[in-house]
């Protein structure tokens, strides 16, 4: 039986100066290491949207701050 993948949870939106990486259940802009990940090129924030995705569905939160 196969099953349902989970929901994303992480995803990007344009800002002024570039892509924003954005929690889709809080709203809030993803902070790492203390620096909200705003002004990001296209291909740097959908990579860190990809791998956030991927920590999520493994349960993990350790990266996030």
């Amino acid at each position: 039986m196969e099953t349902a993948p989970k929901p994303q949870r992480y995803d990007l939106r344009a800002d002024a100066e570039g892509w924003t990486v954005f929690d889709l259940w809080t709203g809030e802009t993803v902070v790492i290491a203390g620096v909200l990940q705003t002004g990001l090129l296209p291909s740097d924030a959908a990579e860190l949207v990809s791998m956030l995705n991927r920590r999520a569905a493994q349960g993990m939160q350790d990266l996030l701050q």
